[in-house]
């Protein structure tokens, strides 16, 4: 009877496993590969954002929900980068309380292009800039501000900041400037009733996103494609035609308009501005655009120009209907990468000229001047 050998078949299963080994140490070196360089990126995104901000934190953790008031609010005493707050968690130095003699405080009310993030330090926002221009021009009183502006802030948001936040400061001369969030609310609506989106709610962050600032710029970047994308290919885009745009913005301001009026003795509101401009080729206005889709993707760069256009319509028709000072001029600032971080964030450039915007209306503006004159006296 023959004796069957089991050797070779033993040899088989070895180096079958043997195979398994490899394969499985192989696919671990990549996945590690791969986490070791997803890693490094993280890192480096973090190093590239301190550098350029100060900071990797996102704008998120630098604010605080305030219950009693329903608002969320800049956490006081933050000291983050290029961003510090006073113990009443406004962007700025301290507030004296009670306002001293020959003092003029400026209320500045906003959301984040007065808050103004972007820019390299506090002495960098355009407020602070024109709080300074004013101390320069009229020597004889002291300038002090209240920079009320908070990123994500519609004037309904800021009515309330004023009622509650500034206006127990008591703001001589307030600014308004403001435009973007409501615009972008507005549109979402009107796309939402044109079938173009599911709900009003902008975009939504991953919990990857929230986690990771590689992955969140990406995701970002890539939702900005998108946009871009469907906008050259002439997909369906909100159609403004027939549609009457800015009244709810017109009555919202107006309500602020008149609500800071009972608060100081001069209010002034500004035409805004964007990087966006009608006389940029398409490719420039696609880049120029960008931030904009990235909220509104449904957008166009031609209807973004439309709306902006109709928005600063309205702050020129409440103005006017309400005796607040104009300022106008939103186009001085130029529509490049020198002056804007963005669709509608200033670089030091764009801020240091937003900034003469305003000085300049408040230097010609008489009811400024005699206000200067009177806490000459006091």
């Amino acid at each position: 009877m023959a004796i069957t050998r089991k050797e070779p078949q033993t040899e088989a299963v070895g180096d079958q496993l043997s195979d398994r080994a490899k394969w499985f140490l192989t696919a671990l070196l990549c996945l590690l590969s791969l986490v070791l360089i997803a890693a490094l990126a993280e890192g480096a995104i973090r190093i590239r954002q301190t550098l350029r901000y100060g900071t990797a934190q996102t704008l998120e953790q630098t604010y605080r929900f305030d219950h009693k008031l329903n608002l969320r609010v800049p956490i006081a005493n933050l000291n983050v980068g290029n961003v510090r707050t006073n113990s009443l968690g406004f962007r700025g130095p301290e507030i004296t309380q009670p306002k001293p003699a020959q003092t003029v405080r400026l209320g500045f009310i906003g959301a984040s292009t007065t808050w103004c993030g972007e820019v390299s330090s506090n002495d960098a926002v355009w407020t602070s800039l024109v709080t300074a221009d004013m101390g320069r021009s009229f020597q004889a009183v002291r300038f002090d501000q209240v920079n009320g502006g908070v990123p994500g802030y519609t004037l309904k948001s800021s009515l309330k900041n004023l009622q509650y936040r500034v206006a127990p400061l008591q703001p001589d001369v307030i600014v308004i400037y403001h435009a973007a969030n409501d615009l972008s609310g507005e549109m979402r609506e009107l796309a939402l009733a044109q079938g173009l989106v599911a709900t009003t709610d902008g975009p939504k962050t991953s919990w990857l996103a929230a986690r990771s600032l590689l992955w969140s710029l990406a995701e970002k970047q890539f939702d900005i494609w998108n946009a871009q994308r469907a906008a050259r290919a002439g997909s369906k885009r909100l159609e403004l035609a027939g549609v009457v745009v800015g009244e709810k913005f017109r009555q919202d301001l107006t309500e602020l308009v008149q609500a800071a009026q009972q608060q100081a003795k001069v209010v002034a509101v500004a035409t805004f501005s964007t990087q966006l401009r009608s006389g940029q080729a398409e490719e420039q206005q696609m880049t120029a655009a960008a931030s904009a889709l990235y909220y509104m993707p449904f957008m166009s760069p031609k209807g973004l120009i439309s709306a902006y256009q109709q928005y600063n319509k309205v702050i020129t028709e409440v103005a006017q209907a309400t005796g607040a000072l104009l300022i106008g001029g939103a186009d001085d600032i130029p529509g490049n990468r020198q002056h804007f971080a963005d669709t509608v964030h200033f670089t030091d450039l764009g801020s240091m000229v937003m900034a003469a915007r305003v000085s300049g209306a408040l230097r010609q503006d008489k009811r400024f001047t005699d206000l200067v004159r009177q806490a000459e006296q006091r």
